[in-house]
């Protein structure tokens, strides 16, 4: 068959120097930033760490492509891609096996398996992180105090309010990530409202948000700084890699429903600056901007975009206020992840012409 006679369905690439190999790493360019923060923030073992991912992200999707018999595509960028999100979403406190088995699932069950790129139905960096997360939480989750900045200032000023009378949720707040310190804020407001209520507005602070947006906070690798991952997108979105569509859909709806829900005293009792506090915690900016952007995993549709990245932030928002964990970026994306295919069913462009039977 000849391949230049095979339609298919739009939109139509129309760059002609846009590959997969020219996006890919291009990519790993904009991912430059935030890796260079990484080490900045928390030393050589995050770069270490990264190399490991990527190392065995690439031998593992050799190793597949040669025993499928299938051209071997290790140069194309895609697995390095994967092992630095995949280490990306570690904490540098790890040990060098974590994100090696990462990779290696990643890569062989997340992407392989569906029959390599352009066929995988989820994110594979995400759905590795997934599978760390379920075999060992203890390791992903925990030594957050390890993981944090030697410099870090986050969160120096709340020993004005005397935690240490109150017993277990000092270290929790003090010393947690961002969004783990809502959480335990969240529990003991149902106990002291007032002394809760006055550590959500240190936590809202300028100073704390001007932190967080730096990313002189404790977090995974590559989460921690705003402002590296912000250059990173908007070096995507110059060269048409990404679309706003999606991340501004998802971090606009997180924005909204944790102004409206995420106050301690009901309905639209937050700070204004609580939402920016979500914003800038956690992997929503990676998540946005890295992962649900993929090209092969979210709609082609712009209906579509929109619709993956409105129901990407509401599940994030449901997952970090309601649910018991505190995070919710990796899983809302791979939820929405397996809503592709019927989304961009329903929001495809009606030919013109067509007339409704």
């Amino acid at each position: 068959m000849n391949n230049n006679l095979i339609v298919s369905a739009a939109p139509h690439l129309k760059a002609k120097n846009m590959t997969v190999k020219s996006v890919m790493w291009q990519v790993v360019l904009a991912l430059v930033p935030a890796m260079l923060a990484a080490i900045f923030f928390f030393g050589l073992r995050s770069l270490v760490l990264t190399c490991y991912a990527v190392v065995a992200a690439v031998l593992t999707e050799y190793l597949i492509q040669k025993l499928r018999g299938v051209p071997v595509t290790i140069t194309d960028g895609s697995a390095v891609v994967t092992g630095i999100l995949l280490a990306f979403n570690l904490n540098v406190a790890s040990p060098g096996w974590l994100p090696v088995i990462g990779s290696v699932f990643a890569i062989a069950i997340g992407k392989q398996v569906f029959g390599g790129l352009g066929h995988n139905i989820f994110n594979p960096a995400l759905l590795g992180r997934a599978f760390l997360l379920a075999s060992w939480p203890s390791l992903v989750t925990a030594n957050w105090t390890k993981t944090q900045p030697a410099f870090s200032l986050m969160f120096k000023s709340m020993n004005s309010l005397n935690l240490s009378s109150l017993q277990n949720v000092p270290e929790a707040i003090t010393s947690a990530t961002p969004l783990a310190a809502v959480k335990s804020v969240r529990v003991l407001a149902e106990t002291n409202p007032d002394l809760a209520q006055q550590v959500m507005d240190r936590m809202t602070s300028m100073d704390t948000i001007s932190q967080l947006f730096i990313g002189n906070i404790g977090g995974v690798i590559g989460e921690v700084s705003a402002l590296a991952l912000l250059i990173g997108a908007a070096y995507m979105a110059f060269r048409y890699i990404i679309s706003w569509r999606i991340p501004m859909s998802y971090i606009l709806t997180v924005f909204v429903l944790t102004f409206a829900f995420g106050g301690l005293g009901g309905l639209f009792s937050a700070s204004i600056m609580l939402p920016f506090y979500h914003i800038f915690s956690g992997g929503l900016i990676l998540g946005a901007f890295f992962m649900a952007t993929d090209m092969v995993t979210s709609p082609v549709t712009k209906k579509g975009m929109l619709v993956f990245g409105i129901g990407a932030g509401l599940l994030t928002a449901v997952i970090r206020l309601w649910g018991g964990y505190p995070e919710g970026v990796s899983y809302s994306i791979l939820l929405m992840n397996c809503c592709v295919p019927l989304i961009d069913r329903w929001t495809a462009p009606k030919p013109f012409g067509e007339v409704r039977k």
